[in-house]
């Protein structure tokens, strides 16, 4: 439970994120990460037309510069998007500045004012510094879809577990979740929509 919904300790690294949404809600908030790229967004937006259902996908600003007829079709179909860095860069390997000149770089492509760190995780610095001018956007509960330990019913079986009023989902539009989203995700949306979940997007 510690990675799929985070602990309230984990919560405290990063005070002024968002975690949860409303909680006396009974709606989710469906994000995908790492996008977009042809192999797998163009399902998962298909998948989400099915279900009639927004989502809030935050984008590598590189992927977006490959495939901006991607990046307009999210938004054609009422998405919300949010930056990822431009090149998926992990803050704790970067200085602070290089790492807010990489999202900078990703923003005039993306054009958001939501962020997403990848992995999760940056310094305090760079935190302290982007939250000026981003809503930092973390989740509530992390599929793990993208993990080689899992398969596509355990992907289902997270959001089953703990899926609830308000909750941030997360989710991958990438080479690594593709093939269990590929079943994970339509059953997913089914189950939320029968417990009569609303799906909406990060403001």
């Amino acid at each position: 439970m510690l990675i799929e919904q985070p602990s309230k300790w984990l919560r405290w690294i990063y005070p002024k994120a968002l975690w949860r949404i409303n909680p006396e809600e009974h709606a989710v908030y469906l994000t995908f990460d790492d996008g977009p790229i042809p192999e797998s967004t163009p399902f998962i937006l298909d998948t989400l037309k099915e279900f009639d259902a927004k989502a809030t996908f935050f984008m590598v600003g590189e992927n977006v510069k490959r495939h901006p007829d991607l990046y307009a079709r999210i938004l054609k179909e009422g998405h919300q998007v949010g930056n990822h860095t431009y090149s998926h860069m992990g803050s704790l390997r970067h200085y602070i500045l290089t790492y807010y000149n990489n999202v900078e770089e990703a923003n005039e492509l993306i054009h958001s004012h939501l962020f997403r760190p990848p992995h999760g995780w940056m310094w305090l610095g760079a935190y302290n510094m982007l939250r000026r001018k981003y809503k930092i956007v973390m989740w509530d509960l992390v599929t793990r879809d993208y993990s080689h330990l899992l398969n596509a019913f355990d992907v289902l079986r997270n959001v089953v577990l703990y899926a609830r009023n308000g909750s941030i989902i997360t989710f991958h539009d990438s080479l690594k979740s593709i093939e269990k989203l590929r079943y994970a995700l339509p059953a997913s949306l089914r189950y939320l929509k029968e417990q009569g979940y609303e799906f909406k997007v990060i403001e």
